[in-house]
């Protein structure tokens, strides 16, 4: 009977965080041998239904312990359905703290989770579908130790 309970939580606490309204993109590109090449864009497409809603949008990073530098520059490219951008910006994502080498972010062992905010408060001009890029910016081809590059984008508040 125990086991029955403790499934039966354990399968209601995935249905609730699969059922989270208030996120309409949670999105990762796993990154070939953790090897990220310049010319590896990662796209991630998604719809737009509330238009009176802001929104926040979130790097997702997950990087090993190994990774050479304490920070990573990314752009972002926000396009609309016919492909014009209409929201891009180079942005430095710290990983490590640059005076101690502390790591941040989540994590366990050699390899860490990191939700960084890109930009806050963004209302989306219309419905519809959208598209967001990625590239990295560090100079170094292929760039190490980065596992997996995304957004997550959520619902902040009505506008």
């Amino acid at each position: 009977m125990k086991s029955k309970i403790f499934i039966g939580s354990i399968l209601l606490a995935m249905a609730m965080s699969a059922c989270d309204s208030n996120t309409i993109l949670k999105d990762n590109y796993n990154i070939a041998d953790a090897k990220w090449f310049i010319k590896d864009t990662p796209e991630f497409e998604f719809n737009v239904d509330d238009t009176t809603m802001t929104y926040n949008v979130f790097y997702n990073v997950r990087n090993n312990r190994s990774y050479p530098y304490y920070n990573l520059y990314l752009t972002h490219y926000l396009s609309d359905d016919k492909g014009k951008v209409i929201h891009q910006k180079l942005d430095e994502l710290v990983l490590f703290d640059p005076s101690t080498g502390k790591k941040l972010g989540e994590g366990l062992g050699d390899v860490y989770d990191h939700k960084i905010l890109a930009f806050k408060g963004f209302s989306f001009p219309k419905k519809g579908k959208y598209k967001i890029q990625v590239k990295q910016y560090m100079r170094q081809n292929p760039l190490a130790d980065i596992v997996s590059v995304g957004f997550t984008i959520e619902k902040a508040g009505i506008r």
